[in-house]
């Protein structure tokens, strides 16, 4: 296990912690070292990504989950933009349709998971049909047992196949919440990303940092890690989660596949 690896992963029982959402860990002291740091990390994700899909064999699972604007958009974009498009997916659960009601609640997210030698990023993921009904008391406390037994089978199913799979929580502080809602208020140009519901689902913060605290500890494993990433800093939580990834790269041992002996012989007229 890396060093970022083991300084963010959850540690047991989770408590959430107001102050810690800004801590900087990884921090050199000077932002724009920091972030020319994280390109260089997003590069090499990038390079690895190419031995990855070439190998042919695994697949990566990276799910993003936090409140409101704790920024899962801005790592797509910060940490992930170095990899082939042709290999990744990034894949958002809404509220359910109609039609995925009608199935099992994992039935939608099954559907998604990576093929062999592909990348997918859920940005908010199955752990919302927890969350959501939980703090609105549309499921009861047994319900919620039931699902994180639901879940753990279901990742420890996706493990077992070859999924490599990563979790992250990226845990902002409620007054940084305030303060980046309020900027898209103010911004006409932010006003497009402004969902007034985060205003409604704001006012149940201490119902979701409670019910997330339970979640994240109910589904936690070393095949299925979670790491809690401080995300006051938009800088220090990209760098954060690029040197997790690129720790987990590494720890896999990427080769190309054997080549093939009759290329070398093969004219090209």
């Amino acid at each position: 296990m890396g060093s970022a690896q083991k300084l963010f992963r959850t540690k047991l029982p989770l408590k959430l912690k107001e102050g810690d959402a800004n801590n900087k860990p990884l921090t050199s002291g000077d932002k724009s070292k920091d972030q020319a740091r994280t390109a260089e990390l997003a590069q090499t994700i990038g390079a690895l990504q190419d031995l990855f899909y070439a190998e042919h064999d695994r697949k990566l699972l990276i799910v993003l989950q936090g409140m409101d604007t704790s920024g899962k958009d801005g790592v797509v974009r910060g940490v992930f933009h170095q990899l082939d498009p042709l290999g990744v997916r990034c894949v958002s659960f809404k509220t359910p349709t109609t039609v995925e009601r009608e199935h099992d609640y994992l039935w939608r997210v099954h559907r998604e998971v990576p093929a062999q030698r592909e990348t997918v990023i859920f940005n908010r993921s199955h752990y919302e049909d927890v969350l959501w009904p939980a703090v609105h008391e549309q499921i009861d406390a047994k319900e919620c047992k039931r699902r994180y037994q639901h879940i753990r089978d279901f990742e420890r199913m996706l493990v077992e196949t070859g999924t490599v799979l990563l979790k992250f929580f990226l845990h902002i502080s409620r007054d940084e919440q305030k303060s980046r809602l309020e900027a898209r208020l103010a911004d006409p140009n932010k006003h497009w990303k402004v969902d007034l519901n985060d205003l409604t689902e704001r006012q149940h913060w201490n119902d979701y940092q409670r019910f997330y605290e339970k979640a994240i500890s109910e589904t936690d494993s070393d095949a299925a890690p979670w790491y809690v990433i401080p995300a006051d800093s938009k800088t220090q939580r990209d760098l954060a989660i690029a040197s997790i990834v690129l720790e987990t790269l590494e720890d896999m041992k990427l080769q190309y596949p054997p080549p093939n002996p009759t290329y070398f012989k093969t004219k090209v007229e």
